[in-house]
């Protein structure tokens, strides 16, 4: 069954490669209590002797992190779409992908230079920001952009829109792969396109493209393909090979390509993320490649995103349509953008290491206690996406709701009766989280 520690493929089960930990600080509870101020918490030194103790238990080496992930950051009360979600409700917010950590020192310290500033004007791309950007994509990427390919956005969402609007005309068709981020099915329609969705295969424990079921389902009328890589909710980093199929599907039927790379820091494993835009000139002629630091470095409230796209007449036709309809990025945007990209590597990695056990965790939890509910390996994001059917009830996500977890609603994604999980956040709050649903599937499965 999936789920066992021996299904997982041998770079999941190495510790010579990747020393699973327990790291950081913990806190003693999930959540802050709100009869007692922040400054009365317990001690650093006794969240160090809980997470001690959690690495024992759990048969985990513990190796404290430079960065302080379990620190306790009370966003109740702040606008937070994860946390007021369930307000005035003993729930467990594990669901929207976003994490619950501070965002890089010196992102807050760049932001808040800025506001001392303190005029807020009309803000255009400025050459720091742009700089950082190419920069970025050379380096970490290895991809040679020039300035005039990059369209900055609001959101990444507002570029997945566009992406439909600039691919065909009223009428036509927009083909992605399922379960998929939602936005990826409600985008095509906004635009008066039409959804051709088709099934990933689950080839024993990994996640592939079908590509048999796009050949079967693709229409003349089909103008667009979105692609996630890596892969939201399912965790897989594409191979080299893999995409180089997806451009010929593309080639073959003429299609744009949209690919969402917003995950493609956050790989959890030893495999190589491989842009779109490094599989050479055939890509760059069709290929949009939207991108944001919003997502690694824990900056959606920012707004700041950014398209890349090479090919001039596809640019000016994603230009055309964001007009009248695609405001500026704010000045705060460009501001912790330019921060995470020249700053924030230190903290980069300290996150992955953090997640890389949270992930190693949920693994060995689901693996000897929830072993009802079916899990594949996750090589990237901080999202673990599970089939709940085996549980046999109708309605899973409502089921763990109603009994403390907060959890992604597969439905959403295409996929009724599966549920994703968000470990972005604090190990305690994870492992309380974890232990309600043990409560929960052993109520059910008596």
């Amino acid at each position: 069954m999936i789920g066992t520690r021996a299904d997982f493929p041998s770079h999941f089960r190495s510790r010579k490669k990747q020393a699973r930990s327990v790291a950081g600080h913990a806190c003693s509870s999930c959540l802050p209590d709100s009869d007692r101020p922040l400054s009365v918490q317990p001690t650093r030194a006794a969240c160090t002797r809980k997470l001690q103790r959690i690495a024992a238990r759990e048969s985990l080496p513990y190796f404290p992190a430079m960065t302080n992930f379990d620190e306790i950051v009370d966003r109740r009360g702040t606008g937070s779409l994860k946390w007021d979600k369930y307000r005035d409700r003993d729930v467990l917010p594990l669901w929207v992908a976003d994490m619950d950590f501070r965002a890089p020192p010196e992102v807050t310290a760049a932001l808040r230079s800025r506001a001392d500033h303190g005029v807020f004007g009309y803000t255009v791309p400025y050459p720091e920001v742009t700089d950082a950007v190419l920069d970025y994509l050379l380096t970490r990427h290895r991809v040679e952009a020039r300035a005039e390919w990059i369209v900055w956005l609001p959101g990444l969402v507002q570029g997945i829109n566009l992406c439909c609007r600039a691919a065909g005309n009223s009428g036509d068709a927009v083909m992605t792969s399922t379960p998929v981020y939602p936005p990826f099915l409600s985008s095509p329609g906004f635009s008066d396109r039409r959804l051709i969705t088709v099934p990933l295969r689950l080839d024993g424990n990994v996640w592939n493209f079908d590509f048999d079921a796009m050949e079967k389902s693709v229409t003349a009328e089909t103008k667009l393909l979105i692609l996630c890589s890596p892969h939201n909710p399912v965790g897989r980093v594409w191979r080299r090979d893999e995409l180089e199929r997806v451009l010929e599907f593309c080639e073959r039927h003429d299609l744009l390509l949209c690919s969402d790379e917003i995950h493609c820091d956050l790989i959890l494993d030893d495999v190589p993320f491989v842009p779109t835009l490094s599989l050479g000139t055939r890509a760059a002629k069709r290929t949009i490649t939207l991108l944001s630091p919003s997502k690694t470095y824990n900056l959606p409230g920012l707004s700041c995103a950014y398209a890349v796209i090479p090919d001039a007449q596809l640019r000016a036709r994603f230009k055309h349509v964001c007009r009248g309809i695609v405001t500026e990025v704010n000045a705060f945007g460009f501001t912790g953008c330019v921060a995470a990209y020249r700053h924030g590597e230190p903290w980069r990695r300290d996150l992955i290491a953090y997640l890389r056990a949270s992930r190693d965790l949920v693994y060995k939890f689901f693996a000897a206690h929830l072993p009802q509910l079916k899990i594949a390996p996750m090589e990237a994001t901080y999202l673990a996406w599970f089939d709940a059917r085996p549980l046999g009830v109708e309605n899973p996500h409502k089921l763990f709701e109603d009994h403390g977890v907060g959890l992604s609603n597969g439905n959403d994604f295409g996929a009724p009766g599966f549920l994703r999980l968000n470990f972005g956040c604090r190990r305690v709050m994870l492992l309380e989280g974890l232990e309600r649903m043990k409560r929960v599937c052993e109520s059910v499965c008596r």
